[in-house]
């Protein structure tokens, strides 16, 4: 087959060299006889159909310079166009002003077509000269070089008088298009809103009838809405009103999708504008409807389009009765899901579920639709803990919601609450003004004019005879004269002058929901605000025992005054105080061991992060004074006749567990003597709780508790039981009594030993027969007796080391006190145990020498006990096993002016010492306690 022929418009140079003649010498040219067409039309419609839409055509046109004639063709086309009023063809606006056009307001039903009567046709030839010619420049702006160039040569004024001019939909639609390609840069952007475009698009959408026309304007509009001036701009005159009625009038699914697309760009950070424009114009149902659309991208872009309308609480209760809280729960919950998506697409939802709280109607809604759930799951996820403080600031709108508030309450709030306190989460992001609740709309009055609600005020005055005339009411006190925030009339100020300037001004400020302004000027409103008034709820109710008096409750409440870097907010105080005067919560912080934390942490200043770490947070005094004073408060409901009834049941029939705690707290909350000694005493208190040391622990703190109340009990029996402590043996280092035995182990001793005894090592150590036999009976049968040893003068002693044997010599010569018992010691933080004290403390027993024993034992208190001990060291003395030490042990412990984290500490090596074999740890404590000597004669320990 024969190849086509080539023609003149095949060459790119002569299609610009037609286009350069047309643009230079206007749009008149003969006509073709054999094609019935002009060169130039020829050309343009090469251009379009096979040079521009070639591989890198448009590169070549620009390059070629093809924008400028093009642009100049444009702007002599626009010049004898017909205008749209009764001006003539040479009266076209040659200015950004004559291009201005404020444009009609939208009408609710159709308008005629442009081409019929609103301006005459343009001449057939130049209709398809402009055609061809937008279609060449809107194709040439999809690429950024071009859009550039055209920008610099000017060419967005021609589009726009052409589009205020040219009133025919093919040439409406390829300059919008134009338009929009342009408008994808900021910069041409701009240009086209300060050239006057938008009112001239907003009238296409209300007298186009065409849908291919309707979707390039619609483009154009929602490229012009590139930032929030624009948006803003674009709303004020009037944009969002009609491309609402059209998405009202069911349009063809590419219309539907190319309004919806455009409303979404238009409702990003939502304007008051924008928002009365959309729900005037019936768009707030639709929207609703079309969330369910098949097409997924119609069906996300109305959902986010209903979220960024949430931003302004005028149109919220009616997207509310369009069922917009259904269809924004749902897609959350969905996006939740396992198949759902990531967090980033959640959380322009979670904004608008949480300003849909701030409606009654819609919290109602919100409520019934299982709402409540998905905001305690979004609490619960770490992953949204950014989202946390407005999900938190959200329910303090159901602050006055008692079902709300139980459901809340069953699902597990106030732990999250309490976690929310000393939370890592940031602050709330602030809303703007229109985002406050709609419930308490803010009044609009005209500058210069008095207020209706003055006007009523003023009516209502004068008609109950408070005022004899309209003259007699300053119009000082109107509303829009007063103040924004004024500050709160003191309660003198309201009783004294009722009718007062103060009381009549009622202008509403910006505040969080749920608080008034008079609440906000008296309490500091930082990030923990809506919890601590949510719990603050909770605490009102007849039994906040459940909710409240918990472990995590009091952990988050009592964290967040310790631990806050100011002053910490008066509610906070006011919680524990109004729990802790409840009598309904007694039991509640008797078994949750609350008193016992309540004293560590406030007074003594030990928190459960603290323990049992050394670290230690100095106890502020005015945490001392709380903690003092919420334990008085606990101390009132304990001693009064309710008190006393709970806490007898409690310790006599409650489980074990609850028994337990109850003897643990009573030293905190009991004062009367009759009381404590009926509890603890008589009936078994103080040995109920000193057998569950060595059980597994029911709190974290459980042994730092029970030293601490044991150590409460102590200092309450003490004024009463003086206690009978056996006297220590006296060691003074400094000053130590004369050695008897140094004697025989000089060079020439006096006198001269008798006797020899001979150690395991070989070593021999020199003796007095007399003094030895003497000393003990073992000795005294050994060394007098019928034993072959009486006639030896080289004794062995098996099983002795030479440090064990030195304080048996020395004692066997009646030294007492030469300091000798102290050399087998070792010093504090070495073991006890398999030292050669241990084998001088069992020789002391083999060889009957009691009073060595109690030497050696007080030796060892000396060293490991005293000033230079620690915790540590109780345990390693405990763990040797003798009684007296055991008792030394237990004085220590419990003893007066103690630390009380050593005291916990060295309880709690106690305890892993004694093991199974408790008894003898519990006996010395309870000796300790009431204050007598372990086996005294006398004594009685039936506790």
């Amino acid at each position: 087959m024969a190849a086509a022929k080539p023609t003149l418009t095949d060459s790119l140079s002569f299609c610009l060299a037609q286009l350069t003649a047309a643009a230079g010498e206007g749009l008149r040219g003969g006509k073709d006889t054999a094609t019935n067409e002009t060169p130039l039309g020829r050309a343009l419609l090469a251009l379009r159909t096979r040079h521009v839409k070639a591989a890198g055509g448009i590169e070549r046109f620009r390059a070629r310079g093809g924008l400028r004639p093009l642009l100049a063709l444009l702007r002599r086309a626009a010049a004898v166009g017909p205008a749209p009023s009764q001006a003539g063809p040479s009266s076209a606006p040659s200015s950004v002003e004559s291009a201005t056009f404020a444009g009609p307001a939208p009408s609710p039903g159709p308008a005629p077509s442009a081409a019929s009567s609103s301006a005459p046709s343009p001449p057939a030839r130049l209709r398809k000269t402009l055609d061809l010619a937008l279609s060449i420049l809107a194709n040439c702006c999809t690429e950024g070089a071009c859009r550039a160039e055209v920008r610099r040569l000017g060419g967005i004024l021609p589009l726009v008088t052409i589009l205020q001019c040219v009133k025919t939909d093919s040439i409406q639609n390829r300059t919008a298009r134009a338009l929009g390609n342009l408008a994808m840069e900021p910069e041409s952007c701009g240009d086209i809103h300060s050239a006057g475009a938008v009112p001239l698009l907003v009238e296409n959408l209300t007298a186009c009838q065409d849908s291919q026309c309707l979707q390039s304007v619609v483009r154009a509009l929602r490229n012009l809405a590139d930032s929030p001036q624009h948006r803003l701009a674009l709303a004020q005159q009037g944009a969002v009103r009609p491309l609402a009625e059209l998405l009202a009038a069911a349009p063809d699914p590419a219309l539907t999708l190319a309004l919806v697309r455009a409303l979404l760009e238009l409702s990003r950070g939502c304007s008051r504008a924008c928002a009365e424009q959309l729900s005037l114009g019936g768009g707030l149902g639709p929207l609703v409807s079309l969330a369910s659309h098949p097409k997924k991208a119609v069906r996300e872009a109305t959902i986010l389009i209903l979220a960024n309308l949430c931003a302004q609480g005028l149109v919220r209760p009616a997207l509310g009765n369009a069922g917009g809280v259904d269809v924004l729960l749902g897609e959350l919950r969905r996006r939740r899901g396992p198949s759902g998506a990531g967090p980033a697409s959640q959380q322009p939802l979670v904004r608008a579920v949480c300003l849909l709280c701030r409606e009654a109607i819609n919290r109602a809604r919100l409520r019934d639709a299982g709402g409540l759930e998905l905001l305690m799951g979004l609490l619960r996820d770490p992953r949204a803990s950014a989202w946390h403080p407005r999900v938190v600031a959200a329910l303090v709108g159901f602050l006055y919601d008692t079902g709300a508030l139980g459901r809340l309450q069953a699902l597990g709030l106030v732990p999250l609450l309490a976690g929310q306190l000393c939370g890592d989460a940031g602050d709330e992001e602030e809303e703007g003004r229109e985002a406050a609740s709609w419930d308490f709309p803010e009044e609009r009055t005209p500058d210069r004019a008095e207020a209706g609600s003055f006007r009523s005020l003023r009516s209502w005055l004068i008609s109950e005879g408070y005022a004899a005339g309209p003259g007699d009411i300053s119009p000082d006190w109107s509303p829009e004269r007063c103040p924004l925030t004024p500050p709160p009339p003191e309660p003198a100020e309201l009783t004294s002058s009722a009718l007062g300037p103060t009381s009549l001004r009622t202008p509403r400020t910006l505040r969080t929901p749920g608080r008034s302004p008079a609440a906000a000027s008296e309490e500091p409103w930082g990030r923990e605000g809506p919890a601590l008034l949510l719990l603050s709820r909770f605490s009102q109710a007849p039994d906040p025992s459940g909710a409240l008096v918990t472990g995590p409750a009091l952990c988050g409440l009592l964290a967040y005054v310790t631990g806050s870097p100011g002053p910490p907010s008066p509610r906070a105080l006011r919680i524990l105080a109004r729990l802790t005067c409840n009598p309904a919560c007694l039991e509640a912080f008797v078994r949750s061991y609350g008193a016992a934390l309540l004293r560590a942490w406030l007074v003594l200043g030990v928190a459960p992060d603290d323990w049992p770490s050394l670290r230690a947070r100095p106890a502020r005094r005015q945490h001392r004074e709380l903690g003092e004073m919420l334990l008085q408060n606990l101390t009132v409901q304990a001693e009064s006749p309710f008190g006393v009834g709970a806490l007898t049941h409690l310790l006599l029939s409650g489980s074990p567990e609850d028994r337990v705690a109850c003897a643990l707290t009573l030293p905190f909350i009991c004062r009367k003597p009759s009381l404590w000694r009926r509890l603890l005493l008589d009936q078994g208190g103080l040995r109920l709780l000193l057998s569950a040391l060595t059980r597994p622990a029911p709190h974290p703190l459980f042994l730092f508790f029970a030293a601490d109340s044991l150590s409460c009990l102590q200092g309450l029996v003490s004024p009463t039981v003086i206690p009978v402590l056996p006297p220590p043996i006296p060691l003074d280092l400094d000053s130590p009594s004369p050695c008897l035995y140094e004697r025989l182990l000089g060079p020439a001793p006096i006198p001269a030993p008798d006797l020899h005894f001979l150690l395991d090592s070989g070593l021999r150590l020199p003796a007095q027969r007399a003094a030895s036999a003497t000393a003990s009976p073992f000795f005294r049968a050994l060394l007098a007796g019928s034993f072959a040893e009486a006639q030896m003068d080289l004794v062995p002693l098996r099983g002795l080391s030479p440090s064990a044997a030195w304080p048996i010599l020395h004692h066997l010569h009646g030294c007492r006190g030469c300091g000798a018992a102290l050399r087998p010691i070792p010093p504090p933080g070495q073991p006890l145990l398999g030292s050669e004290a241990e084998e001088a403390l069992e020789a002391a027993g083999r060889f009957l020498l009691p009073g060595l024993e109690e030497e050696l034992e007080e030796a060892v208190g000396h060293i490991h006990l005293g000033p230079h001990g620690g915790p540590e060291s109780v345990s390693e003395v405990f763990r040797l096993g003798r009684p007296r030490l055991v008792a030394h042990c237990a004085r220590w412990t419990l003893g007066p002016g103690q630390c009380p984290r050593k005291r916990a500490l060295a309880l709690v090596g106690l305890v892993e010492a004694a093991g199974e074999e408790a008894g003898p740890l519990t006996e010395a404590l309870l000796a300790v306690v009431m204050g007598v000597e372990l086996g005294a004669k006398g004594s009685s320990l039936d506790c």
